[in-house]
């Protein structure tokens, strides 16, 4: 974080690709060629774990915190590795290119994986590689593999109803079920061994075209998951495996019944006795993956917002202090000089800010977040930015910045662009100042999501919080990525010192 950059927000979902959804293969090597071309070094992606239509697709909301995303698999890859055959893939159906299509995606790649994985027992010679890998992962595979495996077995209802003593994971049970379920079992791990590879690969192109890629690690998991299941003593849980406390955050400005988002919270105490082995495994198994990570509602290792299991909103919740210091410590011990990144949004408290000063973690500016009252106090504001920060004009989380302005900016806002900038802006010229001005910060890294490049609207947002469908389809076309735009990203990355 010590030399000025310039990156782009991208997940791998939104890549150009033929069948339904981007993946690993082509599309994103591809983009990483624009990537270097354009002169960044910074391509920052959402998690890679895998989602659900239960969740609405969200990568925050997964069956597992170590586990990749089936449907990132590229099927182009398992054709080069002779997995399956280009009559094996047949015709996708017609697709829009500009949204994900996780139905047809999810239909189209199980059969292909099927197939994969059933040439793959008749291919010796990848037996030493898969199982490396799956020995070098078996903290967490095993248990996954077996989890994913039970869930289909019991019709996919969450793990608290199965059996009394599948769910307790007596050792009988998880003896006679591995046996029973040893295909389905072994199928789990070899779709991980594919991801690993593929991913693997796709990084190596980064690293040698000298980008750095930063993922992403949500701090809390799904209740419905292979990691509370396999790990019950870490989660406030009751004696039946039910959630006693689950996590959210408190009434504020922007809703007056706060968040609720149901994940069981941590019991730090349990955690503590073990040296939080399973956290720093968590994070160890993402520093193979990335090259720096930006771990999502940084507050929580602080202090968290814990909201009794059954409430309706998150109004009758209390803070409990978490052991930020002592984890810390623990985490820097095991991985010295690692890259973290805190999501510092919404309300900082003091103690939050002065864990980030004491271990020099950079912390998140969002400019659209930066015209509304006060200007002249604002933390997003650019005059108000520190070296030690990323700056975004927006996450993906937010509206692109020409949607911004046609549906969300209110008057003040637009008031108080016109004074800061001297000049006035419409739908046509916003988003250019904007990644300008995020450019020009005194902010060692800037990172742009790619729509903002594009100057494109609504259309093309990302995620609007609190709404359960529609979500995480925006995809780019392949058409967009044209040599002028890298021109143009490049030449910006020039003026302002970011090469």
């Amino acid at each position: 974080m010590n030399s000025r950059k310039n990156g782009i927000l991208l997940h791998l979902t939104s890549l150009p690709s033929e069948f339904g959804i981007g993946d690993l293969g082509k599309g994103a090597h591809a983009f990483v060629d624009f990537l270097s071309e354009s002169c960044q070094r910074l391509w920052q992606v959402l998690p890679l774990s895998p989602t659900s239509p239960l969740c609405g697709n969200s990568p925050y909301c997964s069956s597992s915190a170590f586990a990749g995303n089936p449907l990132l698999i590229a099927p182009e890859l398992l054709m080069e590795d002779g997995y399956i055959s280009r009559h094996d893939v047949g015709q996708f159906p017609n697709i829009d290119p500009a949204k994900v299509d996780y139905a047809a995606a999810a239909e189209f790649k199980n059969r292909i994986l099927d197939i994969a994985y059933e040439r793959f027992k008749t291919m010796p010679g990848n037996r030493p590689g898969y199982e490396d890998f799956a020995r070098e992962n078996s903290n967490w595979l095993d248990d996954y593999a077996i989890f994913m495996s039970l869930r289909e077995h019991f019709s996919g209802v969450g793990w608290q109803q199965w059996p009394a003593e599948v769910r307790d994971r007596t050792q009988p049970s998880l003896d006679k079920w591995r046996q029973k379920l040893s295909g389905k079992i072994n199928r789990e791990k070899f779709i991980q061994y594919i991801f690993h590879r593929q991913w693997s690969s796709l990084k190596s192109h980064c690293n040698q075209k000298q980008i750095h890629i930063m993922g992403d690690i949500p701090i809390y998991v799904s209740y419905d998951s292979a990691d509370v299941w396999a790990n019950p003593e870490y989660f406030n849980l009751d004696n039946e495996k039910k959630p006693i406390g689950v996590a959210g955050v408190p009434p504020d400005y922007f809703s007056e019944t706060g968040q609720l988002w149901g994940n069981p919270v941590y019991r730090w105490n349990k955690l503590k006795e073990t040296s939080y082995e399973w956290w720093l495994n968590r994070i160890g198994h993402n520093l193979k993956y990335f090259d720096l990570i930006r771990i999502d509602h940084f507050r929580g290792f602080v202090d968290y917002w814990e909201v009794p299991a059954g409430e309706k909103t998150a109004v009758n919740g209390r803070w409990v202090k978490a052991p930020a210091g002592d984890f810390f410590n623990a985490l820097l011990g095991r991985f010295p000089g690692i890259s973290i990144v805190a999501e510092d949004l919404g309300t900082i408290t003091d103690d939050v800010r002065q864990v980030i000063r004491e271990f020099k973690i950079p912390g998140m500016k969002i400019l659209l977040f930066a015209f509304g009252d006060n200007t002249a106090e604002n933390p997003y504001i650019p005059h108000n930015h520190i070296e030690n920060c990323i700056v975004y004009t927006g996450t993906h989380d937010n509206n692109t910045i020409k949607g911004w302005f046609e549906q969300d900016a209110t008057l003040r806002d637009k008031e108080n662009l016109r004074a800061y900038f001297g000049k006035e802006f419409d739908e046509d010229t916003i988003a250019g100042q904007l990644v300008r001005t995020a450019m020009m910060s005194v902010a060692s890294t800037t990172v742009i999501p790619l729509q903002d490049f594009l100057e494109l609207g609504p259309e093309a947002r990302m995620n609007i919080p609190s709404t359960p469908t529609g979500n995480w389809e925006w995809r780019v076309n392949a058409d967009l990525l044209t040599p002028d735009l890298s021109r143009k990203i490049a030449d910006l990355t020039r003026v302002y010192g970011r090469i």
